[in-house]
């Protein structure tokens, strides 16, 4: 349940940052509700599935591949491991806009980097850093 909840809730932030980059109106609550509320809430699933999923997994641990593999054996884990990625990726997103925005980026550039963020979230940052080097920044 955790798992289909976090990921609808997840859809609506990227929602949010599509809207705050578009509807300027709406800004505030948009990015606030992405950057803040929906990740403090996937956050708080994320700690209930590890706490759940903590001691199940005979071998497992973050010291070698073949420990990760063990942790992400249970379920739990498992799900846990996808709202870490959910919950950062969202923020990183709202940190993109918010940035982006502040330093004078064009809206339309920024949306690749979103996309990419999306589904592939260190690439979309990495995209968003390069672009941020080659952009003049705003006078004042």
């Amino acid at each position: 349940m955790a798992f289909g909840t976090a990921g609808a809730l997840a859809m609506l932030g990227w929602l949010g940052l599509l809207i705050s980059l578009f509807a300027p109106q709406l800004r505030g609550g948009a990015t606030a509700t992405a950057r803040f509320l929906i990740p403090a809430l996937i956050g708080i699933a994320y700690v209930v599935l590890l706490m759940q999923g903590w001691g199940k997994a005979p071998g497992a641990g973050f010291g070698s591949i073949e420990q990760v593999r063990a942790l992400f054996s249970v379920d739990a884990s498992l799900a846990a491991g996808w709202l870490h990625y959910l919950a950062f990726d969202l923020f990183i997103g709202s940190w993109i806009v918010t940035d982006g925005l502040e330093l004078g980026v064009r809206r339309l550039l920024l949306v690749p980097c979103l996309v990419l963020t999306f589904l592939f979230g260190p690439a979309g940052l990495l995209l968003y850093l390069s672009l941020r080097l080659v952009t003049p920044r705003k006078a004042g």
